[in-house]
């Protein structure tokens, strides 16, 4: 809200509001709560072959356990983004933190695929309370001369928790079991939960929009039955009834769910974003970068330990130049000079190629050892850097402030359902390769370990390494493609949106 006050000639002047004094510590807590949740998308890559020994996992009992997370969170969203605007931001992101570490909880001390597969969906209903409320609470207290750099800070911890995941969850899987991966949230949902009770303001839309339930399901369920099609695809064969009827199910409902939002008064996903071309093209990009790191950490996380040897921590050391290029780069205000000088076309665009560069360098030049891995590394956290904080600023400013809830949640369901099928598709490729090159005697085995275990020769033991690298590299190639058309897809929208507003 803003005043006003008379000069001496009479005339009324415009007093801009007062800031809050303590807004910056406020983004500190909520980005606290953001990077936790989006630690979790990647901390369990690490723990994939101790899952696999402890729990029996197969290959897609392992996609599941990240995917659950990932598909309910992604489900869920826009939901929980039209609760806060109603009901209140600092409610949703008090429940979505105590809800995020009863899962982390129960995730913890898991003795069973199923249990943690279902402790992961838990994780992931408080995961999406509090990724629409951050983004929507820094769009309420900073004003717009701030809120750019607020968001771009933001930005720069959601990347940082894709790529800090490995290293983090390496570190304590060298010195504890693979619950504590988990376990460790709890400190941190308990001083978020005091920290946002005592620092941030409430604030909500009391004529906002009502939860849309049937919306909610329907895009879930839509989302599960594709990535399960896509997950079971390369173990059942592709035309098989399992593959085919899930697929089916899944995209008649998701038409289903396109169909109910353009008819209902209250849709949790309003199809007017997607006349806004400034809207389209930042979430085409946003949704292929997600796609390409998402599958790419899966991936490099299991070649690097099952491939060339090393421990969870040092798997973790090694995939850290992503992650310190991401900090190093935005701390110096690199991306944020950037982004006025080139503008969001440019910024988006280039950031998406020089990730596109390093996960086809991550695949041609790593298939063999680290060394070529570091170039990839290196370029995918200066591409992340440059692009994601464009992108999300990009989102949020085609949408109207009074739906901050709404346009985080668009922004927030399409990273992670890009993540979950990043990680489901550029595994399906993953799989496929590897059952068409693995050797006769390992021929029906559902994972790597498992290929192993029934290999007799070392020349069979050679073979089967040598066929997962090469099914690691083909789709660390697709990833790279898949982000590389994102990027130009996302500048040619941002682009022909500026020149329409220019010329109107």
């Amino acid at each position: 809200m803003t005043a006003t006050t008379a000069d001496t000639s009479g005339a009324t002047a415009e007093i801009p509001p007062r800031r809050n004094p303590t807004r910056w510590v406020i983004l500190g807590v909520i980005c606290l709560a953001q990077l936790t949740v989006l630690l979790d998308n990647t901390v369990l890559n690490v723990a994939i072959p101790s899952l696999t020994a402890d729990l029996g996992a197969s290959t897609s009992d392992v996609q599941w356990m990240l995917n659950a997370y990932s598909l309910v969170q992604a489900g869920l969203l826009l939901t929980a983004g039209n609760a806060a605007d109603r009901y209140g931001r600092k409610k949703m992101l008090m429940a979505g933190l105590a809800l995020f570490g009863v899962g982390s909880f129960a995730a913890g001390l898991s003795e069973s695929t199923g249990q943690l597969i279902a402790a992961r969906a838990g994780m992931g209903v408080g995961g999406a309370l509090l990724m629409t409320t951050t983004l929507a609470v820094i769009m309420q207290v900073f004003d717009a001369d701030e809120r750019a750099k607020a968001i771009g800070l933001w930005g720069a911890v959601s990347s940082l928790g894709f790529a800090a995941g490995p290293l983090v969850g390496g570190t304590l899987l060298n010195h504890f079991w693979w619950g504590a991966i988990f376990l460790v949230n709890l400190p941190v949902a308990a001083l978020g939960l005091l920290a946002v009770a005592r620092l941030v303001p409430e604030s909500k839309n009391p004529s906002g929009d009502r939860p849309d339930l049937l919306g909610a399901l329907l895009s879930t369920v839509g989302m599960a039955g594709v990535t399960f099609a896509i997950i079971s695809g390369p173990e059942h064969g592709w035309t098989s009834a399992r593959v085919l009827a899930s697929a089916g199910v899944g995209l008649v409902v998701l038409a289903a769910f396109a169909l109910w939002e353009q008819r209902i008064p209250h849709p949790m996903l309003d199809m007017h974003f997607f006349r806004d071309s400034r809207f389209v093209g930042a979430v085409s990009g946003s949704v292929l970068v997600a796609f390409g790191m998402g599958g790419s950490l899966f991936l490099l996380a299991q070649h690097l330990q099952l491939v060339l040897g090393y421990d969870p921590l040092e798997t973790g050391l090694r995939m850290s130049p992503l992650a310190l290029m991401i900090v190093l780069l935005n701390l110096t205000g690199v991306g944020a000079r950037l982004l006025p000088k080139v503008g969001t076309p440019a910024s988006i665009a280039g950031g998406m190629t020089l990730l596109a560069a390093g996960l086809a360098a991550v695949a041609v030049l790593g298939a063999d050892g680290y060394g070529g891995m570091l170039l990839g590394l290196v370029l995918m956290g200066s591409g992340i850097a440059l692009s994601m904080p464009a992108m999300a600023t990009a989102i949020m400013s085609a949408i109207p402030p009074e739906k901050a809830g709404v346009g985080a949640g668009v922004n927030g369901t399409l990273q992670e359902s890009g993540n979950g099928l990043g990680v489901a598709v550029l595994g399906a490729v993953l799989n496929s390769r590897f059952a068409a090159l693995v050797p006769a005697a390992a021929v029906g085995a559902g994972s790597l370990p498992e290929a192993l275990s029934r290999a007799r020769t070392d020349a069979d033991r050679s073979a089967i390494a040598d066929a997962f690298a090469s099914g690691v590299q083909a789709s660390q190639l697709v990833g790279a493609g898949a982000v590389l058309v994102g990027g130009v897809l996302a500048a040619v929208l941002l682009w022909r949106a500026e020149r329409k507003v220019v010329r109107g």
